[in-house]
């Protein structure tokens, strides 16, 4: 019987992005580990910080999500915020774990990263040939960028704050405002192109850097990407987002690397590593009150 549950569960799973963490065994073991990050992060989480930490601070506004469910509003409020100028660096990274040895590639537990974790590196703090010192860390799994923010006394940005300051282009806060913008941030997504130096990437007109060119980065709330808000209840909804008719329902049809990063993040575990998936640090501004569960 055991066998035939776990069958549905994979053709289920092939249909609905979301079912393979739920048919993993390990996904409760992942769901009471993430919680337990949240808990011990709330001390350092919402802590203001300033531009001389190298952050920036992103106004408050409005921002049109890539879905929403049908009670929801065509935009959201963010509240201002800062964001870090760059990823986190090779170099930083370094800091971190000769700090926290128990985040070292020998000796991360499974339970929070993969075996790819830091492979590119030459061993426990060394970074070797392949890891510059300021190029963006990668091969890192999203406790690790956790824990990494909450050393630094900060968090990552959550999904709407980081979609909300990557639409900013080089001259405009609105990059769709500019024609040739879409175009070249769907070109830096779809490309192979070598990482390189943090501060050689693009500049966006509020002063922050790579967040098109530089692969992909975590979010804090990655995993919420398919449920949240109504659509935990709304299992139809959840399915038409991944349907070919689905992306009628989004709300920026030509926005094609928006759906690539949604499926990305869609497709993500939280002990996943990549070879461009890296993370930058995000902290609220003084005036703002936030909770973790945002």
């Amino acid at each position: 019987m055991a066998s035939k549950g776990l069958a549905r569960c994979d053709r289920r799973a092939r249909r609905i992005p979301l079912l393979p963490l739920l048919c993993d065994p390990m996904y409760p073991v992942q769901i009471f580990l993430t919680i337990g990050f949240l808990l011990t992060a709330l001390p350092a989480m919402g802590q203001a910080t300033s531009a001389d930490d190298g952050m920036v601070r992103i106004d408050d506004g409005y921002h049109t999500p890539l879905y929403k469910t049908p009670s929801e509003f065509d935009s959201v409020q963010v509240d201002a915020f800062w964001l870090a100028r760059y990823p986190v660096t090779n170099a930083e990274y370094l800091a971190f774990v000769k700090a926290n040895p128990e985040w070292q590639r020998s000796r991360v537990k499974a339970l929070f990263a993969d075996e790819g974790y830091l492979r590119h590196w030459a061993g426990d703090v060394m970074l070797g040939p392949e890891a510059p010192p300021e190029h963006p860390v990668v091969y890192v799994s999203w406790f690790a960028a956790m824990a990494y923010a909450r050393w630094q006394g900060q968090r990552l940005p959550t999904t709407t704050e980081w979609e909300y300051a990557a639409r900013a282009s080089e001259t405009h806060r609105n990059g769709y405002s500019d024609p040739g913008f879409k175009a070249r941030v769907l070109a830096h997504a779809t490309s192979n192109q070598s990482l390189r130096d943090v501060d050689r990437a693009t500049a966006n007109v509020l002063g922050v850097h790579g967040m098109h060119d530089l692969g992909w980065e975590w979010v804090e709330d990655f995993n919420t990407q398919v449920i949240n808000g109504d659509s935990r209840y709304n299992t139809a909804f959840d399915k038409e987002r991944f349907c070919g008719s689905g992306a009628l329902d989004a709300t920026e049809l030509e926005d094609y690397a928006a759906f690539l990063r949604f499926s990305v993040r869609t497709s993500l575990k939280a002990t996943d590593t990549m070879a461009r998936l890296s993370f930058r640090l995000a902290a609220d501004a003084p005036d703002t009150v936030r909770s973790v569960a945002q």
